[in-house]
């Protein structure tokens, strides 16, 4: 609370206190909270809803203690609705009414209704997980459908059900997907009021006009129906530089016919009083969309929309979410027009076709879709939900963002790399209202007292690039000798912002250094919001120059998953964390440098599909630092390779960060386990011959399977696919090069696998060959199902009269009978029944055939 709020109490406001639609359902809303207190509301733009509902909650249960916490997706309503119905309650803002929004909070002791914006809820539940002190939470403008919108519904909804069953719940908005809502809040009560809303005539541009400024198709079309109305009107353009670029197309074209105004959520306060409150004489107000939803601006006849927006996603550069000038939804110019028609008829020209609208999406994608989880993970890490996937989501999030959230985290220190929980360092980032990776740089600025150079890093990064890229040969030598000696892109953009400033921000003064004048004002606003941080952590320093190393310190706690290491010097090819490969920016001041981290990476995809991975904003590191910052991602392990160019092993010892090699040395591998395995390796994977691995020796193991297969009793183990790298392994022991593993003789180390008893057995119960009556020895196969095999030529096989069998085994073996050429003529395992049927069959074409040979 601040000791002297700069809001004077407002008297009565007798306009203010005129009856607006919304007090038709002010009855309903009482007896709906008697029996349930979840509420979806659903009212039209202008109906009250955002001043209204919160005095009936207050009004219906005065007895009851607790803040009715009214949230709001921005900053600027939620400022000025607290001041509306402050006025309407004739107090003084900050007593019963107040708000809190981010660097900003008027309330007191006295407060009852409470306008926040959402992250402010959400980290407040962090420290106060049953809302204490909370009667009733109000979901305004809920179709905005704001990553943070979701998560705090969500939190609130599962207290609500688990220890505050007493907790109001009230979602409310003008357009909404209500079935869907009104299904993921049940059980629930679903009011709904018509409001009061006058016809808008709705006109299109003819023909596209996107090849042309946004400003100026404004100014043309203000000036073209300047005399269709004479109420006021209000221009909707994308942001801040659209904004001035616009009001000067504006001045241009009317002069002064008319107060022309901004309105965004950068201006002072009192700047945007003045365009909100009413005032004598037409107004033109140019505004982003805080003018969409929420605020209500008397007299509007007039709506001329650009019909383009700001839309929070995902930069995968900066690796953070930011801005991108996007088209808006059909809901969205839905909402943009309803201004026009608030107290009269109205006009609405949408400067775009027809054909266009008709392309757009019926509403916003939610946030959550579209934007980094990685402060959403967090936050529920910090609450204690551990299973993310398994928040009660209105709209899931995709794996994929949760899993990259989860790495990210885990990089930064956040999260225990094991097991997934939030360690205390993500405990402490929570209590930054920024980006996790902002939060970890504040942290580390607090410990190396560098919190300015940190703010200006901070505020770089999210910036736009301060250096204009094409430059004559004169700006591009001054600015060469302003950066001289910068060893850190921080170091130079920290030089050319300090020029920048120095001269005021001078567009000729900017130009004369290639300095974009209006990226380094956004750098002004942003650096002083990251030291209002800083100073609110205790962090100071005695200079603001960006040049020392403790900075780079903070940009590598920041941006640890960023690490790289040049290839070797004659490249700016480099190698990252995480197995990535990327290009080292040529013009970078860390060009020289072998070891530093980037703040921006940007892929670039070719036609071919290739994707190039480029790196700027670099600061050169030294491998004790990253021990120093992140000394659980440091570590260093051996590895024994072997090396196909000398035939033998070797033994690398690394020196990681993360999965990233800083160092390396090699040496010949000695004789040891290690070795051995890595050798044995190489023979699994085909890579190395085993020459003795011969015939014989797969002979043998056939036999050592079959009798273990048939005969499990005798205990003796076979040989599959593990046992043989196991025998690969033995025979390697000892060994480091392929040259010895070619003469290591096999089939001894093989027999050792049985005992000197098994292998007595294994010649008696599955000898190698049989001797038949002749003398002639037959070898005996044995497969890996079915019975043993021999074959012999039919000349052996005189004298035998029936079945062969095993030694001791006695099994029975199956015969494949040879002709004299060695060609099977029957296989059989019943001689008796060859000679007596099939023999004399075959006897006389075997003797006309072969009329040498013996035939009996």
């Amino acid at each position: 609370m601040r000791d002297q709020p700069v809001y004077k109490m407002h008297p009565p406001n007798l306009m203010t206190m005129l009856p607006l639609p919304i007090d038709e359902i002010r009855q309903d809303l009482i007896a709906a909270l008697r029996d349930n207190r979840r509420i979806l509301l659903q009212a039209p733009t202008g109906s009250g809803k955002s001043t209204r509902i919160p005095q009936f909650l207050l009004e219906c249960e005065p007895e009851t203690e607790g803040e009715i916490v009214v949230l709001q997706p921005r900053r600027l309503p939620a400022r000025m609705l607290a001041a509306r119905v402050a006025s309407e309650r004739g107090c003084r803002l900050g007593d019963e009414v107040g708000y809190q929004i981010r660097f900003d909070k008027v309330v007191s002791s006295k407060t009852k209704i409470r306008f926040v914006t959402e992250g402010i809820l959400l980290r407040e539940i962090i420290g106060n997980p049953r809302l204490k002190g909370i009667r009733a939470i109000v979901f305004d403008e809920f179709h905005e459908r704001h990553l943070y919108t979701d998560l705090t519904l969500g939190r609130v909804l599962r207290i609500q059900k688990e220890s505050r069953p007493d907790l109001i719940v009230i979602v409310m908005s003008a357009t909404l997907d209500s079935d869907a809502v009104e299904k993921y809040l049940s059980p629930c009560t679903r009011l709904d009021t018509s409001g009061r809303v006058y016809p808008v005539s709705i006109q299109y541009q003819e023909r596209a006009q996107e090849d042309r400024p946004v400003w100026e198709v404004a100014g043309e079309t203000v000036e073209r129906h300047w005399k269709d109305t004479t109420g006021n009107i209000l221009v909707f353009m994308p942001g801040r530089h659209e904004i001035q670029r616009t009001i000067r197309e504006l001045q241009r074209r009317i002069g002064n016919e008319a107060t022309i105004l901004p309105l965004h959520g950068e201006l002072s306060v009192s700047d945007q009083d003045s365009a909100v409150n009413p005032s004598m004489g037409r107004r033109i107000i140019v505004s982003t969309n805080v003018a969409e939803t929420s605020l209500t601006i008397d007299g509007i006849t007039m709506v001329v929309d650009s019909g383009l927006a700001r839309v929070a996603r995902h930069d995968p550069r900066r690796g953070i979410n930011t801005l991108y000038i996007e088209k808006i939804s059909h809901a969205s110019a839905d909402q943009r027009a309803g201004r026009a028609g608030r107290t009269a008829p109205g006009i609405c020209l949408r400067m775009w076709t027809k054909r266009d609208h008709e392309l757009r999406p019926q509403i916003e994608t939610p946030e959550i879709l579209r934007v980094d989880l990685c402060e959403t993970v967090l936050y529920l890490k910090a609450s204690g939900e551990n299973a993310v996937e398994d928040f009660p989501w209105i709209t899931p999030p995709l794996p994929l963002a949760i899993q990259h959230a989860t790495q990210i985290l885990t990089d930064l220190d956040a999260l225990a790399a094991e097991s997934g929980t939030i360690t205390a360092t993500g405990k402490e980032m929570t209590g930054y209202p920024v980006h996790p990776r902002y939060a970890r740089m504040m942290i580390a600025a607090q410990k190396y007292r560098c919190g300015h150079a940190a703010a200006f890093a901070s505020a770089i990064v999210q910036s736009r690039n301060l250096l204009l890229g094409k430059v004559d040969s004169e700006v591009r030598k001054r600015r060469e000798d302003l950066f001289e000696n910068a060893t850190s892109d921080f170091a130079r953009l920290s030089r050319a912002f300090r020029f920048a400033e120095d001269n005021q921000f001078k567009i000729e003064a900017c130009r004369s250094l290639g300095i974009h004048a209006d990226t380094a004002r956004q750098v002004q606003r942003a650096y002083q919001e990251f030291l209002k941080l800083s100073a609110a952590r205790g962090t100071s320093e005695e200079s603001e120059e960006v040049t020392s190393d403790e900075l780079a310190k903070c940009v590598l706690a920041a941006f640890a998953d960023n690490v790289a290491i040049r290839r070797d010097r004659g490249t700016l090819s480099c190698d990252l964390v995480h197995g990535r490969r990327g290009l080292l920016n040529k013009e970078s001041a860390a060009a020289d440098s072998a070891l530093f981290v980037a703040a921006e990476i940007d892929e670039i995809q070719h036609h071919a599909g290739e994707v190039e991975v480029r790196l700027s904003l670099a600061t050169p590191l030294e491998k004790a630092w990253l021990a120093e910052v992140h000394p659980t991602h440091l570590h260093t392990v051996t590895r024994y390779d072997y090396d196909s160019g000398q035939r033998r092993v070797i033994v690398k010892t690394e020196t990681l960060f993360r999965d990233l090699v800083i160092e390396s040395s090699r040496s010949d591998a000695r004789p040891s386990t290690d070795a051995s395995a890595c050798l044995a390796g190489e023979v699994v994977s085909g890579n190395l011959d085993l020459p003795e691995w011969n015939e014989s020796v797969e002979e043998w193991i056939s036999r050592v399977n079959w009798l273990a297969r048939n005969f499990p009793d005798y205990g003796i183990s076979p040989i599959g696919k593990e046992e043989t790298e196991l025998l690969y392994f033995q025979l390697c022991e000892g060994i480091v090069t392929a040259r010895e593993l070619r003469t290591r003789p096999v089939l001894p180390v093989i027999r050792a696998w049985l005992s000197s008893a098994q292998q007595q057995l294994l010649e008696q119960m599955a000898p190698e060959r049989l001797v038949l009556p002749n003398g002639r020895k037959a070898r005996i196969r044995y497969p890996e199902s079915g019975e043993p095999v021999i074959s012999a030529r039919i000349q052996d096989l005189y004298g035998v009269e029936s079945s062969l069998h095993l030694g001791k085994s006695q099994t029975a073996l199956t015969i494949e009978v040879l002709g004299p050429n060695h060609r099977p003529l029957q296989t059989t395992r019943d001689l008796r029944t060859f000679w007596k049927e099939t023999y004399p069959k075959l006897k006389s074409e075997l003797q006309r055939k072969y009329p040498r040979h013996e035939w009996r």
